[in-house]
């Protein structure tokens, strides 16, 4: 039997990005387009060209680098939109024009003061602009879910017209219960017919967009948008990750669907998504928690040790996740240090390997034992290649058992090697200001998280911080890594201060790029 296929539509570039505290620079962005293409995902989100020039050019240089992933702009039904949403999508090999409108009572009404009439009439420019750039237009009914369904039909109707080849159904505020989402892609999928596919957009605010999702995929629809780890802004999207594995395990019930997602590269894929966003999926997260796959109970561990599938409905191994075991030590060479790296489905530049070596054999004089999630760390660290304006050289502290906390942090900048000493109301507050002074930006910390990559006492910390620098711009992250923990911290503020000035000079933001 011939079966269907469901597209992946991938927004964690852009929907994904709209986390509190995930803002990512373009060489971020570039490198997570780059594993969602070796994911299998069929059509990813790089941004909202209109958002600003790091937007734009994001989606312009992804577009250089991704060629079997269909890269998709969103814009909304303007005209300025959609002409920077073109000329961003320039360069790519396959492309997308991602375009919508507000279609539900209450949107019309406070948010667009528009009628009906007046919003179908915009919606079918913008189709009719954006079929100028590419004949892969999308159209969205932004609070498809609280829309009245025979307007949603006047409006999708319009637009298959103006040139719309797959229709959106975004359940943007996440309000649908299952049954309801089910119901209504079922009438509008008999409705709309062969003329375009289907789609759905559902947000997690009632922790239903998976089961939203997987209903919308059984009565009809045929492209599911999604993000790694389920981000997105407020509650955040459906899990990619849970909707594949969903359908994948139970095939019995998804016996006519299929999608072209690589599950061994969904582990891979979370996890760099987690390192370069610094947002953690919680510990009890399906599929890429990390406790999906652990067991504590002795009657659980028993079964599984008598029979795998008493307590595992799906294998780690399918999705990528290997046991963390360990695999490299200080005396190993640079071919078993490569072989480890392409297991774990990395592919470096000699450059770039040279480099991870380097710092590879650094940590292991430190370091006993080095596990998977070390080198995953270890390498998603170096692989964004942000421009090192300023780079930590050496850093010695106080802390408060000897008086007051204080700082001495050695700085390379321009080629010149600056030393500097501070105190502060802590150790962590006085490297920060230190920091500062040497720079020449103050930058106010929003947030400040550490935990360890791996076991043992001598596990390597992962610091992360969100530093505003600019009170006219949105924070951005910083990632450091290191044994010691007070260092990557250093470290991670240092990474803060070089992603921000790599994004000048300043976006530009727009009156609203929520989107669908």
């Amino acid at each position: 039997m011939m079966k269907d296929r469901v597209y992946i539509f991938d927004t964690t570039l852009r929907d994904g990005e709209q986390s509190p505290g995930a803002s990512m620079n373009t060489e971020e962005k570039i490198k997570i387009a780059m594993q969602l293409q070796k994911l299998g995902v069929d059509i990813i989100e790089a941004g909202f060209a209109a958002a600003s020039p790091g937007d734009f050019d994001a989606i312009r240089r992804i577009c250089e680098v991704v060629d079997k992933s269909r890269v998709c702009s969103l814009a909304r039904a303007v005209e300025k939109d959609i002409v920077l949403a073109g000329e961003s999508l320039e360069g790519a090999a396959l492309k997308r024009i991602h375009t919508f409108i507000a279609t539900s009572p209450i949107h019309m009404e406070h948010k667009l003061k528009m009628k009906p009439d007046e919003v179908v009439k915009r919606a079918v420019e913008a189709v009719k602009l954006a079929r100028t750039f590419t004949d892969d237009v999308e159209f969205s009914c932004e609070d498809a879910g609280r829309s009245e369904m025979p307007f949603l039909k006047e409006i999708l109707d319009a637009v298959i017209e103006a040139g719309a080849t797959t229709l959106n159904i975004p359940d943007t505020v996440g309000y649908r219960l299952p049954q309801e989402m089910g119901e209504m892609i079922k009438e509008l999928s008999l409705h709309v017919g062969e003329r375009a596919i289907i789609s759905v957009h559902c947000h997690n605010d009632l922790g239903l967009a998976v089961a939203n999702s997987l209903f919308s995929v059984m009565n009809g629809a045929r492209q599911v948008e999604c993000t790694i780890n389920g981000l997105g802004e407020r509650a955040g999207n459906a899990a990619l990750e849970e909707i594949v594995m969903a359908m994948k395990t139970r095939s019995d019930i998804f016996s006519n669907v299929e999608t072209a997602i690589i599950t061994k590269e969904i582990y891979p894929t979370s996890r760099l998504v987690a390192a370069i966003t610094g947002i953690e999926p919680q510990p009890n997260k399906a599929i890429v928690g990390k406790n999906a796959f652990a067991h504590e109970s002795g009657i659980h561990q028993d079964g599984m040790l008598k029979c795998q599938e008493t307590y595992e409905i799906m294998r780690a191994e399918d999705i990528g996740l290997e046991q963390n075991r360990l695999v490299l030590g200080k005396h190993s060479g640079r071919h078993a240090f490569k072989d480890r790296l392409e297991a774990l489905g990395f592919e470096l530049s000699q450059e770039d390997l040279d480099k991870a070596f380097e710092r590879f054999k650094k940590l292991a004089d430190k370091k006993k034992e080095i596990f998977d999630d070390d080198i995953r760390m270890l390498i998603a660290s170096e692989i964004t290649n942000i421009p090192q304006a300023f780079e930590l050289v050496g850093l010695q502290i106080a802390d408060c058992s000897a008086g007051v906390p204080s700082a001495a942090v050695t700085i390379r900048h321009n080629g010149e090697t600056i030393t500097d000493a501070g105190i502060g109301d802590g150790t962590i507050d006085a490297i920060f200001k230190t920091i500062d002074r040497i720079s020449g930006h103050v930058g106010v910390l929003k947030d400040y998280r550490v935990e360890a990559v791996s076991q043992g006492k001598d596990a390597l910390a992962k610091v992360v911080v969100n530093v505003q620098f600019d009170e006219n711009r949105g924070a951005v992250i910083g990632h450091g890594l290191s044994i010691d923990t007070m260092l990557a911290s250093a470290k991670a503020y240092i990474g803060a201060l070089n992603s921000y000035l790599s994004m000048l000079p300043s976006e530009c933001s727009i009156d609203s790029c929520e989107g669908v």
